[in-house]
């Protein structure tokens, strides 16, 4: 029995559009860190990029479930000695839906050079227009 492994020359990648409106942050983020991987695919490869293209609309009207608007925060590090800052996910959800989503899907990719290059197929807008017609993109329920 032959074990399939797939290349980069033999990977085919399509455009999907998925619409966030009402779906809660961690569903979201995870189905579409799957999408990036190419685990939704019968030539998935551990250790090649065989992931699709993912355009995230409607980042504004995700969901954030029980006080997590309050509670959590979103934190980095700036370099600096005492440097750590924090952003309550209230603000950030207010003022950078984008990137709020953006951050919680690449917190779920692998955390090496495979997981940096999957990432690069992500494109989250915070209203319903996005630049992407030319890609021909197809649109995927999640739920």
């Amino acid at each position: 029995m032959k074990t399939y492994m797939a290349s980069a020359q033999t990977v085919e990648r399509k455009w999907y559009v998925v619409d966030a409106d009402g779906i809660p942050l961690g569903r979201l983020a995870s189905k579409v860190a799957a999408i990036l991987r190419g685990k939704n695919k019968p030539t998935f490869t551990p250790n090649v990029d065989t992931g699709d293209f993912v355009i995230i609309i409607n980042s504004d009207k995700v969901l954030l479930t029980g006080k997590k608007l309050e509670n959590k925060f979103y934190r980095y590090h700036t370099g600096y000695i005492g440097g750590l800052k924090e952003i309550p996910y209230g603000k950030m959800m207010a003022e950078r839906s984008d990137v709020a989503v953006y951050e919680a899907v690449r917190g779920m990719l692998p955390k090496n050079s495979l997981g940096r290059t999957m990432i690069k197929k992500l494109r989250v807008y915070k209203g319903a227009e996005h630049k992407h017609e030319a890609q021909k993109p197809e649109v995927l329920k999640l739920f």
